[in-house]
């Protein structure tokens, strides 16, 4: 894909010879200086190597030559800088290629790199050149990784090391290289070219809803690492998982067109959280009735509590349904029989609720509570409760939670 010709994106900067009043010798923003009429700089129509080029003498401890044209980053997309340079006289500087990391209202984006390795000159006359690699995603190969927030780049080099060195500088070019990261640029969508990292720490909530919002139809693909989603995230589509997702236990995971347990299980590479983070997701939204086992026997350790999971609900106006599979309790010390002792009261004419229940805390929800007088099972009760004024009651949990 070339966006230049897809997308009628202008990527290339014009020739030095088309003037100097566009060539920044700051960072490229509207109002920094240019190298027109500039005492160091001059354009140079031609000489052995180059068909024309910009002569600078380096006076500054970093010398910088910016376009001042906004060079635009769009979504999904690699740009590669390149610059060659040589040494004609004087000390012999050191070139890197650089930029200006342009955000929305004009603003520079902070915590990006914004400069490329530096390349030493050591000869006079020896052309060199230099390049970066400049995109959103953090990708091998990558030199400039600046995420979603920069939409455009004001691109150039810089020259390092001592000054009084000249140097001839050609035309800069700037070409569209994303075809190099996509395996089928037409039918796959990466989340690290939206900004997802794949650390297991960083949030990338933000690039998966950028990823599904620009995937119109095509696969998502979730490539090799730990990705962190802090918030809710719903994909739409199909998904391809190489890589793992972790999420907090009350956030929700919503494969919208794969909801079944096996996309779960790639996503999560875990069968037993995977169970619990798709029947979460069953629970929390109007989207499925039913979630599709596929066939599995899904092996639980320990009672899942899915109220933690999904705290805002109490009530449901319709079914839901696990179907096409089993679930079997795994031997766990988790399941043991837990005894909780305690009073309280009630009255006969509301003998459904108990009150000042002592060390309630200490009463799982679901318990099932006994104690002499009571008369019936309150395993159903919200909050387990115990029986009659002055009573001892016990409560047990462990296989009993409703």
């Amino acid at each position: 894909m070339n966006k230049a010709i897809t997308d009628g994106v202008l990527l290339m900067p014009p020739a030095f010879g088309n003037g100097l009043d566009v060539w920044s010798s700051g960072d490229g923003t509207p109002g920094s200086d240019t190298y027109e009429n500039e005492a160091n700089a001059a354009f140079v129509p031609a000489d052995q190597d180059f068909a024309g080029s910009l002569e600078i003498l380096k006076t500054q401890t970093t010398t910088r030559l910016r376009y001042m044209g906004e060079t635009p980053l769009l979504p999904g997309c690699y740009l590669r800088v390149t610059a060659r340079v040589k040494a004609i006289s004087g000390s012999l500087p050191n070139v890197r290629i650089a930029g200006f990391a342009g955000g929305a209202g004009g603003s520079a984006v902070s915590g990006v790199t914004t400069t490329a390795s530096a390349t030493t000159l050591t000869h006079y006359g020896e052309v060199v050149e230099v390049s970066a690699i400049v995109g959103a995603g953090q990708r091998n190969g990558v030199d400039l990784v600046w995420g979603n927030a920069a939409l455009y780049g004001h691109f150039g080099l810089d020259l390092t090391g001592p000054n009084g060195g000249v140097v001839r500088i050609d035309d800069i070019e700037i070409e569209d290289i994303t075809s190099v990261f996509h395996r089928d640029i037409m039918s796959v969508v990466d989340v690290r070219d939206y900004g997802a990292i794949g650390d297991g720490v960083t949030d990338d909530s933000a690039a998966f809803d950028a990823a599904n919002a620009a995937a119109d139809g095509r696969t998502i693909l979730v490539p090799s690492g730990t990705f962190y989603l802090a918030n809710d995230v719903t994909l739409d589509g199909q998904v391809n998982f190489e890589g793992k997702v972790a999420m907090p236990t009350d956030k929700v995971f919503l494969l919208r067109e794969q909801y079944d347990l096996p996309a779960y299980i790639d996503a999560f590479k875990d069968e037993e959280l995977a169970f619990k983070k798709a029947f979460q997701a069953l629970l929390s939204n109007v989207d499925h009735d039913s979630l599709d086992l596929g066939g599995r026997r899904v092996y639980i350790t320990e009672p899942i509590d899915m109220q933690a999971a999904v705290p805002a609900r109490n009530s449901y106006a319709t079914r839901r349904v696990i179907r096409n599979g089993q679930i079997e309790a795994q031997s766990s010390g988790d399941w043991d029989t837990e005894i909780v002792t305690s009073q309280a009261t009630y009255s006969t004419s509301n003998n459904h609720v108990l009150s000042g229940v002592v060390n309630i805390a200490n009463v799982q929800i679901g318990s099932l509570v006994e104690g002499v007088g009571v008369g019936r099972e309150a395993a159903r009760c919200r909050r387990p409760r115990t029986s009659k004024e002055g009573r001892e009651i016990r409560t047990t949990t462990g296989g009993n939670i409703k």
